[in-house]
């Protein structure tokens, strides 16, 4: 599923929060996206997912304007902060609620959870917990194995390592990898982290002030220098 972002805009009063002329996503894609606190990442991602609404310009996901059809949200998966979650309820009750209401009977949700069992690391599942109850870390595991649950086509995480302990974000890139390998999914990926973006990241657009000023190629790693440069690592 590619993504076309086409005469972006977006501002808060003065601030200017996302203004991109053009830019594609190419299917299957892992695509990283870096800037520094206020560069415009997670209000692209919330554009992209029709969440606000922009100024002026269009979002494509796999042709579809994404503000014209809510289509493509059957193929999209996202977690971008806890506003995702339904806090009220256990991590189990969660996760039966969007099997439920998705079509996934019982054998096929236990299929899927199987997968994450090494990244919960027995915290998560048969707590009797309410999400809000739970660590910073593992409400984060929630919103992330949520949004990857029913193996859409298009993922988007927003600052997915935050708050994870250093074992559960070594098992979060794998997992990605994993992912994108077995589905050819589309994703998109927000961090501060620039190691882990480099780490598992072919390409990564580094946003300044809304804009993408740099599209970097990082096929074998090559972007680490120019993103210490950037920042002055």
């Amino acid at each position: 599923m590619n993504i076309i972002i086409d005469n972006l805009r977006k501002t808060f009063g003065e601030k200017v929060a996302v203004d991109i002329d053009h830019y594609e996503i190419q299917s299957g894609e892992i695509l990283g996206l870096v800037g520094n606190n206020g560069a415009g990442k997670s209000t692209l991602f919330r554009l992209i997912l029709d969440l606000i609404k922009a100024d002026t310009g269009t979002v494509y996901v796999n042709g579809i304007n994404v503000a014209e059809t809510e289509t493509w949200k059957d193929w999209t998966g996202a977690y971008v902060d806890e506003s995702f979650l339904i806090d009220y309820l256990t991590p189990d009750e969660y996760f039966r609620f969007i099997a439920r209401i998705s079509g996934l009977n019982e054998t096929g949700l236990e299929e899927e959870m199987q997968r994450y069992t090494h990244f919960m690391a027995g915290e998560v599942m048969g707590q009797k917990k309410l999400i809000r109850n739970l660590s910073a870390g593992n409400k984060q595991k929630v919103g992330i194995v949520a949004a990857m649950l029913l193996r859409p086509q298009v993922l988007i995480l927003d600052e997915p390592f935050n708050f994870l302990d250093p074992s559960s974000q070594s098992h979060m890139k794998h997992l990605l990898q994993d992912y994108n390998r077995e589905t050819g999914a589309t994703i998109l990926v927000s961090s501060h982290n620039l190691q882990h973006t480099v780490d598992i990241c072919p390409r990564i657009a580094l946003l300044e002030n809304g804009h993408i000023i740099r599209d970097i190629p990082n096929t074998n790693g090559e972007a680490q220098q120019e993103l210490e440069n950037y920042f002055e690592v």
